[in-house]
C-alpha cells in the first residue's frame, strides 16, 4: 500500500538547559493512504504536539517526518507554506469559520488561495457538499448554523482540495453526541467512498472508535497500538476501553 505518512524517530523538547521537557519520544509510524487513524492520549501525554509536529505548526528536535515524498522537517518558508495549504486539510475543534463568509463562500475560500480555476469552483463545492449532507445551508452565515453544520462545513473545506492527508484536533470536542455521530459517520464515509487519509487526535473512546487503527501515546511514547480488523464498532470500542484501563490512572483523563 502507498505510504501517505511515515514518522521516524521524532524527539520534541520544550525550554532551556535549566529546565528542559521531552514532549515527543523516539515516535515511529507510518499511515497509508486511505486509513483512518486516531492517536488516543490523556491531557500531558504529548498526543498534541505530535500533532503540531505533523501538520507543520511546530518543529521536531529531531527525526523526520515524510508526507508523500516531502520530508516536511526540512521545508521551510514559502516552500512550507505552499506545501501545507496544496498537500494538508485542517479540521478544528473550534470550527475557524470566518463568520463574515457563507457556508458556500468558507469552502470557495480554500480552493481560491489554491488558485483553482473559477469554473471548477463551483463543480466541487456542490460535489464535498453533497457528499456532507450542507448544501442545504451554502447560503448561510455560520451563525445561521448549528454547531455540527459548522463542522461539516469546516470539513469540507478541508477535503475540497483533495490533500495528502487531512488533520482533525479534536473534532467532535464542541459537539453534542447526535452531532458527533453525525460528523464520524461522514468521517467514515470521506475514508470509505472518498479514500481520504484521516489522522485524527481524541481524548474520547467512542470518537476513536469510528477509526480503523488507534495509536496510544502515554508520556510522550507510544504505549500500544491496536487495529479494528473484522471487529463491530461496539467490539472496538471495548476493546478501546480494555487498553485504556492499562493506561490506569489516566483514565478518567482519556475518557
Amino acid at each position: 500500500m502507498e505510504e501517505i505518512l511515515k514518522i521516524e524517530k521524532i524527539e520534541k523538547y520544550y525550554g532551556n538547559k535549566g529546565n528542559i521537557t521531552k514532549a515527543v519520544d523516539n515516535i515511529s509510524f507510518s499511515v497509508n493512504k486511505g486509513e483512518f487513524v486516531s492517536i488516543m492520549g490523556a491531557s500531558g501525554s504529548g498526543k498534541t504536539t505530535l500533532l503540531n509536529c505533523i501538520s507543520t505548526i511546530d518543529k521536531v528536535t529531531t527525526g523526520n517526518i515524510y508526507i508523500g515524498n516531502d520530508n516536511i522537517t526540512k521545508l521551510k518558508g514559502n516552500a512550507l507554506n505552499k506545501f501545507r495549504r496544496e498537500e494538508l486539510g485542517f479540521i478544528f475543534q473550534d470550527f475557524n469559520l470566518l463568520d463574515t463568509l457563507t457556508a458556500y463562500e468558507n469552502i470557495a475560500l480554500a480552493l481560491t488561495i489554491n488558485k483553482e480555476k473559477i469554473k471548477n469552483i463551483e463543480t466541487k463545492i456542490y460535489e464535498v457538499a453533497k457528499e456532507l449532507e450542507i448544501t442545504d445551508v451554502l447560503n448561510k452565515y455560520p451563525y445561521q448554523m448549528s454547531g455540527g453544520q459548522r463542522q461539516r462545513v469546516a470539513s469540507a473545506r478541508a477535503i475540497v482540495t483533495k490533500p495528502k492527508l487531512i488533520l482533525a484536533d479534536e473534532p467532535t470536542g464542541a459537539l453534542d453526541s447526535k452531532a458527533s455521530r453525525m460528523l464520524l459517520e461522514k468521517f467514515v464515509n470521506l475514508n470509505d467512498d472518498l479514500k481520504a487519509t484521516i489522522l485524527m487526535v481524541t481524548h474520547d473512546a467512542f470518537t476513536a472508535s469510528y477509526s480503523d487503527r488507534i495509536i496510544f501515546i502515554k508520556d510522550g511514547k507510544i504505549f500500544n497500538e491496536i487495529s479494528k480488523g473484522n471487529k463491530s464498532r461496539k467490539e472496538f470500542f471495548e476493546n478501546i476501553i480494555e487498553i485504556v484501563t492499562l493506561l490506569g490512572g489516566d483514565l478518567n483523563n482519556v475518557i
